[in-house]
């Protein structure tokens, strides 16, 4: 038989006694956890960050879009005088290194001007840099319409420069772009997307300008052929900054991403820029990316240099082999000169003597 251990009367009614107690001092204490959260916002939980609304908006896709168009038609007039240089070269009586100058004006001005434009970029906004981005290219081009001609490679020069300021303002944009208006599972098609315009303009700015700018003689039908590539960048160039001023948006109205939440809700005063290039600074994946960028973007030209370098070698060399094998044909004498190159090979017979 199991026997049952009774209890003191005098135990259970103490026992009793401390339960009620202890859940006195638990309820006491949970409601000074709640007044002290509530006085103090820093120690409330995620539940209320959780309940965020979120949203997608279609608009994206054009924005993305319609900043990629802009920043190739601005990428497009890099290299549109480098890569028939020749022709500017006869048509403003200039040198081969005044025209490169055209090219590295691009890169010169986005030095000192980068830290103020990204700056600006966090004070000011996208819409705010997108329409000095445009109305910069918008202008450099319509400034090169009216500088067709020879005396006034000045001017051509200064259209080139607004079009150089743009790009600094365009090409701290499609990071920007991404984090505003896209998830986060979208990002880095977004930059992508982006920088693709900056680089297919590249390329087309090598294919286009040999196509519609031939080498002629005539310098009134050159001015023409000229003033047509000019005319189709500008034209361009007015659409896509009248496609900014109307559909181009700040942000979306509901941020797309819980993180673009928390950063609306950080008062702006919080917030260093010079504190946040510091971090960037000290932050070794980032030094590590600037390095690697840096090689590539250095030796890209020197090879493309090297190559086009050792490409006119091999034709001027052919161009002197095919003059000594006319030469040859036409029955010249070895020695004799032809044009601008002397044949300086003798021939394996010499010719006979004639009979006296």
């Amino acid at each position: 038989m199991s026997e049952k251990v009774a209890l003191p009367l005098g135990d259970t009614a103490l026992d009793a006694d401390q339960s009620a107690a202890d859940l006195e001092n638990h309820v006491h204490l949970e409601e000074g956890d709640a007044d002290q959260r509530a006085d103090d916002p820093s120690q409330l939980n995620g539940h209320e960050e959780a309940l965020r609304p979120t949203r997608l908006y279609r608009r994206r896709w054009m924005i993305v879009l319609l900043f990629s168009a802009y920043s190739l038609c601005n990428s497009f007039q890099w290299i549109q005088y480098g890569i028939i240089n020749n022709i500017f070269m006869k048509f403003y009586s200039v040198d081969a290194f005044t025209i490169d100058w055209m090219s590295m004006i691009y890169m010169l001005t986005y030095i000192p001007f980068i830290f103020p434009v990204t700056w600006l970029l966090d004070k000011k906004g996208l819409r705010v840099i997108a329409l000095v981005a445009t109305a910069l290219n918008c202008t450099g081009t319509w400034i090169k319409v009216v500088s067709v001609q020879p005396n006034l490679f000045a001017v051509t020069f200064l259209g080139q420069f607004c079009c150089s300021l743009a790009q600094v303002f365009i090409l701290g944009m499609p990071s920007t772009i991404a984090s505003m208006w896209f998830g986060s599972e979208e990002v880095s098609t977004a930059c992508s997307i982006g920088v693709f315009g900056n680089q297919l303009g590249m390329a087309i700015g090598f294919l286009v300008p040999p196509i519609l700018v031939p080498n002629v003689e005539d310098m009134d039908e050159l001015a023409q052929h000229i003033r047509l590539m000019f005319y189709i960048t500008a034209g361009a160039a007015t659409l896509l900054f009248l496609l900014v001023v109307c559909v181009f948006q700040e942000r979306p109205k509901i941020p797309p991403t819980q993180a673009q939440a928390t950063a609306r809700s950080i008062p702006p005063e919080q917030y260093s820029y010079v504190s946040s290039i510091l971090r960037l600074l000290r932050n070794k994946p980032f030094i590590l990316l600037i390095i690697t960028y840096v090689f590539n973007t250095f030796f890209s030209p020197v090879i493309f240099l090297l190559f086009s370098a050792g490409f006119i070698k091999s034709d001027l060399r052919r161009q002197k082999a095919n003059r000594m094998a006319k030469a040859a044909a036409a029955g010249q004498t070895p020695g004799q000169d032809y044009g601008a190159t002397a044949l300086i090979s003798q021939p394996d017979t010499l010719p006979p003597k004639p009979n006296r």
